[in-house]
């Protein structure tokens, strides 16, 4: 769980730095192949309304042969192969047309259109669309009224177009291609963080196992000692002896669960409530004993798919650290909440709760911070690291917060 979470997260970094990367130099392509169309188009439009009206537009071409297009409208127009499309208007100061010069011939609603056109834009310059046609317009003031410049500019924005659509296609090919590599990649990378952590863990594994056996002997021999008299340093043995005898337990059981794979669980439907009304029958009397005051909200028959065994433990070990760690005649309580979603349980408890600098590290193993919790002799401050573990191991999340006074741990699972 830890290993692929380790390796999502080195896919994402990969991933995002690639991709920002690629925006930039896609960008960066687009914007100078944009800045080149545009001072291509405002020369052009320049070059247009240099031109004299008693002219005809000598621009350089390949082939002057006409060619007719009859769009929609039914205007026949020709134009020129290979040749820039542009037209020439001047009006008075009423933006009625005295002149112009174009390279194909239309009704003069086309033209007067293109003049209102580029005035709803309010700008000296610009692009419109009619005609189903793009065009990059500039108006300049003349003594006698008003010049309006015209040059097509669909293929242009053609271009740019294709240019985007091209980015788009390049950028999820290679991201689909980037992704494969790089989750070859980054298994290949953690490899030999995975071998040594798994060394470490079945080192630990190992270790509990051969230590459980000597303090069985250890505890059996003090047993029957015990039972022939009463020494107090015998007790003190047996006391240390079952402690070794709970850590190495816990140390088991945290390497058995970091092996484990989320589907390797045992997992089944059961009611959560009724497992829960279990646990806290079987701790009223140590909550009475300390003059708790407890309250808890059980939704009725709140039925969870997971290990019943695993997540009765979570709850066991947030409600003995509550009872554990809340003062005498403090109070504790436990809340449910069961969404469409997910299900939220919390523990909370009064006392002197956690520090600010302790409660990042809390979940850590073997991590005991000062003040109440290191008070406690017989905890090792494996606890908590069990409860990550399970909860994670069930696609969950566990969380804590303690403020003025009051310490609170929360457990959400999804539905």
């Amino acid at each position: 769980m830890m290993f692929k979470k380790l390796r999502r997260r080195l896919l994402i970094i990969n991933l995002s730095m690639i991709s920002i990367l690629m925006v930039l130099s896609f960008s960066t392509i687009y914007f100078m192949t944009y800045q080149n169309i545009e001072n291509s188009i405002k020369q052009e439009l320049f070059r247009v309304s240099s031109f004299k009206t008693n002219t005809r537009l000598s621009i350089p071409r390949l082939d002057t042969t006409p060619r007719s297009e009859v769009p929609k409208d039914g205007i026949e127009r020709n134009f020129p192969e290979e040749r820039t499309i542009a037209f020439l208007i001047e009006t008075n100061k009423n933006y009625q047309i005295i002149s112009l010069v174009s390279y194909f011939t239309v009704d003069m609603t086309f033209y007067q259109t293109a003049i209102e056109t580029a005035l709803n834009q309010k700008s000296d310059s610009g692009k419109i669309a009619f005609d189903d046609y793009d065009w990059a317009y500039m108006i300049e003031e003349k003594p006698f009224g008003y010049s309006f410049a015209f040059v097509d500019i669909s293929t242009e924005q053609a271009v740019l177009d294709r240019l985007i659509l091209t980015f788009l296609i390049v950028t999820l090919v290679m991201f689909a291609i980037i992704v494969l590599i790089s989750n070859f990649l980054t298994g290949q990378s953690i490899k030999p963080i995975r071998e040594a952590f798994d060394k470490q863990k079945q080192f630990i594994s190992d270790a509990s196992h051969e230590l459980k056996t000597p303090l069985s002997v250890i505890q059996t021999n003090v047993e029957v000692l015990l039972s022939n008299g009463h020494s107090k340093w015998l007790t003190y043995i047996k006391d240390e002896v079952v402690r070794m005898g709970h850590l190495t337990n816990d140390l088991l059981y945290l390497a058995k669960i970091d092996y484990a794979e989320e589907h390797q669980i045992i997992k089944a439907e059961f009611d959560f409530s009724k497992r829960i009304e279990h646990l806290i029958l079987g701790l009223e009397a140590v909550i009475f004993e300390k003059k708790i005051e407890f309250t808890y909200n059980i939704l009725p028959s709140v039925r969870l798919h997971g290990n019943p065994e695993q997540l009765s433990q979570v709850l066991m070990i947030l409600l003995d650290n509550a009872i554990k760690y809340t003062p005498e005649g403090g109070s504790m309580a436990l809340d449910m909440v069961y969404t469409t979603h997910q299900f939220v349980l919390s523990v909370s408890n009064t006392g002197e709760g956690i520090s600010p600098e302790d409660l990042p590290h809390i979940f850590d193993r073997f991590y005991r911070g000062d003040k109440s919790r290191a008070r406690n002799s017989d905890s090792y401050g494996l606890g908590l690291s069990i409860a990550k573990s399970i909860i994670e191991q069930h696609g969950g999340k566990i969380n804590c917060e303690s403020t003025h006074g009051q310490t609170t741990f929360t457990i959400k699972l999804k539905k």
